[in-house]
């Protein structure tokens, strides 16, 4: 049994994505068309993969049971979504996008047992584990999530823009040594 489980993940995804709504609202929808590269995924673009990238864990974990990745046809699965990502949407689009999969994808999470997560699950041939658990392959929306939403401060700094985790920790330090100072 985990100590750490499945309603866990559930709530550290809704705060994953909850800072990833954040960034989604403060950044303009001007800049939604914003690349920081050529090649690379537009800012609306990758809010939106973001927002898609969940429904992959629930497919393979849940609709589907998929106990083999040899067995899914990726491209079958990914080829609308990639698309989506291509279409324009509005930014209040996007944002609904974002809330409405990360709360259908925590609220699956929410209802998955300590039996689902510790099933393994076969890698296509050439992977390096071979296998893997659910709950290891679980984790894996929020640490993408997390990744893109990396990307996206670095974007929010060319913007010229402070993400809104830094101001929070600038905040905590200057009350730290504001606090410090005044004990002096």
């Amino acid at each position: 049994m985990n100590c750490y489980g499945a309603k866990d993940l559930a709530a550290s995804f809704r705060t994953v994505r909850k800072n990833t709504i954040v960034i989604a609202e403060e950044i303009g929808e001007e800049h939604y068309g914003f690349r920081p590269a050529p090649g690379s995924r537009s800012v609306a673009e990758t809010l939106i993969h973001i927002a898609l990238v969940p429904q992959a864990a629930r497919h393979i974990h849940g609709t589907a049971h998929i106990s083999d990745l040899a067995q899914m046809n990726f491209m079958d699965f990914w080829g609308p979504r990639m698309a989506a990502e291509k279409a324009p949407h509005t930014k209040e689009q996007i944002l609904e996008m974002l809330r409405t999969e990360g709360e259908t994808f925590a609220g699956w999470l929410d209802t998955v047992n300590d039996e689902l997560l510790a099933e393994t699950v076969a890698m296509p041939p050439g992977m390096d584990p071979s296998h893997k658990t659910r709950f290891e392959m679980l984790l894996g929306p929020k640490e993408h999530e997390m990744h893109h939403r990396g990307q996206l401060m670095v974007i929010e700094r060319i913007l010229g823009m402070t993400p809104h985790l830094t101001r929070q920790t600038e905040a905590r330090f200057a009350a730290m040594q504001n606090s410090k100072a005044s004990a002096s």
